[in-house]
């Protein structure tokens, strides 16, 4: 069995995407930089974030190609995790993964979560995608067509039900390699079950035909299953190795979006943890404001007394979802100075824990157990670090309500459903 590559546009997303096959005992790793020299020899599964969500087409594109040349090889597989909804500039960057990585299995359908695929065209728990806030939130007026978004990119598409063919494995690949005999670039496989997504994992992995999938964490899910260790129960799980239990759990939430908004709203009323929101107009001027000194001792003497902390970015007219990088970034900075006190991270949102990662030196995470779907944890990747802080990441509009709360008692190592406040 080879192993497996993925390449993602977030982190959050790369640690979702991989997870999976945590719990199918690989040995999992996930890179913030594409370096051939940091990769982690003995990992089954290495994802990497490219961090192209924000950059234009091209530039997301030629980001995207570089890293699958950087590590990419025949030991490999790809898998190119896609958001479920669509965000970011996936077409562009399957169009350059496709020049030299096959026929492009197109299905970010992750029916768990509550995303099919119908007709070429994503339903969010029976909703059509461009219906949804996200999708207004950026980029109302565009077709949400998959098809479409791939013939802009410059691919040959077309759609296969792949419902239909689900209890037909042997059909179901006749159909494949048709279209790779054909020309095709992508295939797109309408999927709105998990049987007809497990039937798909099944025929590609043992497909002879040069191809790569693209898809969310639900595809992924299914591929790990098939490719489970027999040692799997034993490898996988989170460990108490290099735990800090005595240091305080901070919590950083960049995303703005409902979900998120429950969830915090949960972590504190079972924790009674303090919160504290930092006004974007803070964090846009930097330590040029003249509350960034304040906010930063703030948070300084809250961990410092060992209280757990949840910092958010608040919200203002001038709001603008493209400056989330900026602002996470600048998030990151004002807490970078007493990230050492930690015992734990919980991390919302891909720039949110992407920035806060680069501002601690901390290059890459071994991944070790899943709290919910989508949502994991794991410590520095850097053996030699002495500060190894349990870090869980998560997408913002992702998880259930319960998600924030449940990877606070796990980074405190409660399991009791009314744990007591630290």
């Amino acid at each position: 069995m080879k192993k497996i590559l993925i390449i993602a546009d977030d982190l959050s997303g790369a640690a979702d995407c991989a997870i999976g096959f945590t719990r199918a005992g690989h040995r999992v790793v996930v890179m913030l930089d594409a370096v051939r020299e940091q990769m982690d020899p003995a990992a089954d599964t290495t994802a990497i974030d490219t961090d192209t969500r924000r950059l234009t087409p091209a530039q997301a594109a030629t980001r995207t190609a570089a890293a699958f040349h950087a590590l990419g090889d025949a030991q490999h597989r790809l898998y190119k995790k896609i958001d479920s909804t669509l965000r970011g500039n996936w077409a562009a960057e399957v169009a350059a993964l496709r020049r030299d990585a096959g026929l492009a299995i197109v299905a970010p359908a992750f029916p768990a979560t509550g995303r099919v695929l119908r007709d070429g065209r994503v339903f969010v728990h029976g909703t059509p995608l461009e219906q949804t806030p996200t999708w207004q939130l950026e980029n109302a007026g565009r077709d949400a067509s998959i098809a479409a978004m791939l013939n802009e990119a410059g691919l040959s598409a077309e759609v296969l039900d792949g419902e239909a063919l689900r209890d037909d494995p042997a059909g179901f690949a006749a159909r494949i390699a048709a279209s790779a005999a054909a020309g095709t670039d992508a295939l797109i496989i309408d999927t709105q079950s998990e049987h007809a997504l497990r039937t798909l994992a099944r025929v590609t992995l043992d497909s002879d035909v040069p191809l790569f999938w693209v898809g969310s964490g639900g595809l992924a899910r299914e591929l790990s299953t098939l490719t489970r260790r027999p040692d799997a129960e034993a490898a996988a799980g989170a460990t108490a190795d290099d735990a800090h239990p005595d240091r305080p759990v901070l919590a950083l939430v960049g995303s703005l979006s409902a979900v998120s908004e429950r969830q915090c709203a949960m972590l504190r009323e079972r924790t009674g943890i303090e919160q504290l929101v930092v006004p974007p107009a803070v964090l846009r001027r930097g330590a040029a404001h003249a509350d960034w000194n304040a906010l930063r001792a703030q948070i300084g003497a809250t961990l410092s007394a060992r209280a757990d902390l949840l910092v958010r970015i608040g919200r203002d007219d001038a709001f603008d979802p493209a400056e989330g990088a900026q602002l996470s970034t600048s998030l990151a900075e004002l807490v970078a100075p007493h990230f050492a006190r930690i015992g734990g991270l919980i991390a919302t949102g891909g720039e949110t824990a992407r920035a806060m990662l680069s501002a601690a030196r901390i290059s890459g995470l071994h991944l070790q157990a899943e709290i919910e779907a989508g949502v994991a944890v794991g410590r520095p990747l850097d053996p030699n670090r002495t500060h190894r802080p349990g870090i869980v990441t998560k997408a913002g509009a992702f998880g259930t309500d319960h998600a924030l709360y449940a990877a606070w008692l796990t980074l405190r190592n409660e399991t009791e459903p009314n744990a007591v406040p630290h």
